[in-house]
């Protein structure tokens, strides 16, 4: 009830910070003095005056002569006050709200013995989870699903907005979480198909990483890739990691009891990446870097971007009564100066 009553409200601060709906008014204050003074000037010679001394000189002004002053100044302020409420302060607040079509999103990661190859430094699956942490940062709103394969395939994570869940998820990934040996490609897509097949988005992805030839599961990767369509849904490959071609090697060093034995790294099988992404009207990528990599999630993440609209809205709250209760309290106090012996009162 009593906010109002505060010199804080008249701080320059306070003022800058408002927003005017009708400013012109404010320049009425400065109208103000030019009224007293006009008000002076016509009234000097009518002014009652009650003569009751006849000493030839002006008695010396004493402190109530300047308590006087009390009743303009309040009459100045209270019409300050007045202006300042007529135009109209306010704090405006504007807020936005996004709106988006969600895109539902499964990752599918290879995690097989042959992604720790450090081709791509640390692992290839070491970089393939920070690219995936950096492409999920950069969804809005986005659903997103995580699913695991080597030898067999299955749903870490289904689909969610909370991506500080995923990160957690990503951070826990490991080869030791599927035993059996081997790359089940099209037993992966089959996962992420069986997530996404109920979804209402309009929009339904799934981005498979892979370094190696599909070597287990039950579904053969194309028919997989056909289900995928039907069910609406696009397929982004990325064939990660390249191939260190074997050394020639001469009759000599291949009987040299010396000759150290190296298993050159899985070679991706960018054949049936390849049809399974133009069967799903997706796209093939080939990551034999980390930059390279990290460039094809970041073209994957702008060609899976919707129309974001933005609304905004403001919140206004009116100030305008606080500087009414001044100015009915500087009117309420010339109303008092003037029936006391502060003011004139021979004056009008």
């Amino acid at each position: 009830m009593w906010d109002w009553f505060s010199v804080e409200w008249f701080s320059l601060a306070k003022l800058r910070a408002f927003s005017w709906a009708h400013p012109y008014f404010l320049y009425g204050i400065l109208v103000i003095p030019i009224a007293f003074w006009l008000r002076q000037a016509f009234h000097a010679g009518a002014f009652q005056r009650l003569g009751i001394t006849f000493v030839n000189t002006d008695p010396p002004k004493s402190f109530s002569v300047w308590l006087r002053l009390l009743f303009p100044i309040s009459g100045f302020l209270g019409l300050s006050c007045l202006l300042l409420a007529l135009a109209r302060p306010q704090s405006i607040n504007t807020l936005t709200e996004r709106d988006a079509e969600v895109i539902d999103i499964m990752l599918a990661l290879d995690i097989s013995e042959s992604m720790r190859d450090k081709d791509l430094p640390p692992s290839r699956l070491a970089s393939a989870k920070s690219v995936a942490k950096s492409f999920i940062g950069g969804r809005l709103q986005d659903r997103i699903g995580i699913v695991l394969f080597a030898g067999e395939a299955f749903t870490l994570c289904p689909l969610t907005n909370d991506y500080e869940l995923l990160y957690s998820f990503l951070d826990e990934v490991s080869h030791d979480q599927i035993t059996i040996a081997g790359t089940a490609v099209g037993s992966a897509l089959a996962v992420c198909i069986n997530r996404l097949r109920e979804s209402a988005s309009k929009s339904k992805v799934v981005v498979l990483l892979s370094d190696g030839e599909s070597t287990a599961g039950n579904l053969d990767p194309i028919t997989a890739a056909k289900l995928s369509k039907a069910y609406g849904v696009r397929v982004y490959t990325i064939a990660i990691g390249r191939t260190v071609p074997k050394p020639l090697v001469s009759n000599s060093q291949r009987n040299s009891d010396s000759l150290a034995l190296t298993t050159p790294q899985t070679a991706p099988d960018e054949g049936t990446l390849q049809q399974i992404a133009k069967a799903t009207n997706g796209q093939f990528y080939r990551a034999t870097d980390n930059t390279t990599l990290k460039n094809i999630f970041s073209q994957i993440d702008n060609l899976e971007r919707v129309k974001v609209k933005n609304r905004r809205y403001q919140e206004v709250k009116d100030f305008y009564r606080v500087y009414l209760d001044w100015a009915l309290a500087f009117f309420l106090l010339m109303m008092f100066l003037k029936v006391v012996f502060i003011a004139n009162v021979l004056e009008d």
